[in-house]
């Protein structure tokens, strides 16, 4: 399964983005990144933080997508992981982040720092409970992601796509924020690896490209059984 950072509206019900939420439904209260934090918009490969700078601050994407990265001695990218509307990024074990974080598009983003979340989490258990979960989601990101490199091309992409269409709550279409080159990035291919596995899918009909950034997931149960 595809890794990503929490979506908060797992944590608390408090905490979520309006795009998922129901037109007729009022909207959520604002939970504490948008109490404590400021909003912050960025541009399309605009860097939030580098490799190595200060881990001051925790972040969750108001609209957008954000990746964290490396790039290897080698020169390529390494795309650690995808963060959508409600997700959380920028936890780090140490006080300096390991990867950097930019937005694949323009993208708004709030950021708390640390040290405050920290304080009110002292005197506030249902926050402490979402840090701690935050931290444990992390981790299963971090494993979900090794288990993913050993697959092979197809099962990562359709593992990439079920995972997406999940997070944004669709059974039928997939939006592509990121490019074919992030998706390989992320995915240890080719963009040439990527861009032929999405035509042999849409070949066997198990997904239709209406076009570069919309993705038809035709056959659910083709996808599945490469989900393993």
């Amino acid at each position: 399964m595809l890794v990503h950072a929490l979506d908060l509206r797992e944590v608390s019900p408090q905490i979520g983005s309006a795009a998922f939420a129901s037109t007729a439904s009022p909207s959520p209260p604002p939970g504490p990144f948008e109490i404590m934090g400021s909003l912050i918009a960025y541009g399309r490969n605009e860097e939030i933080y580098g490799e190595g700078e200060a881990a001051d601050f925790l972040y969750r994407v108001k609209s957008g997508c954000v990746r964290t990265c490396r790039v290897l001695k080698d020169g390529r990218r390494q795309i650690a992981s995808f963060s959508l509307p409600g997700d959380v990024f920028g936890l780090t074990p140490g006080e300096e982040h390991t990867s950097s974080a930019e937005a694949s598009v323009p993208s708004e983003v709030i950021a708390v720092k640390g040290s405050t979340l920290r304080i009110r989490a002292g005197v506030d258990p249902a926050l402490a409970i979402l840090l701690m979960g935050l931290a444990i989601a992390e981790l299963q990101r971090t494993q979900d992601h090794a288990l993913l490199l050993i697959k092979s091309a197809q099962e990562r992409v359709a593992t990439f796509l079920l995972d997406l269409a999940k997070r944004e709550a669709s059974n039928i279409e997939v939006r592509l924020p990121m490019s074919r080159q992030e998706i390989a990035d992320y995915l240890g291919l080719t963009i040439e690896t990527v861009s032929r596995t999405l035509t042999l899918l849409e070949n066997t009909a198990a997904i239709s490209l209406p076009t570069s950034r919309r993705v038809i997931l035709c056959n659910r149960p083709s996808l599945s059984k490469m989900n393993v």
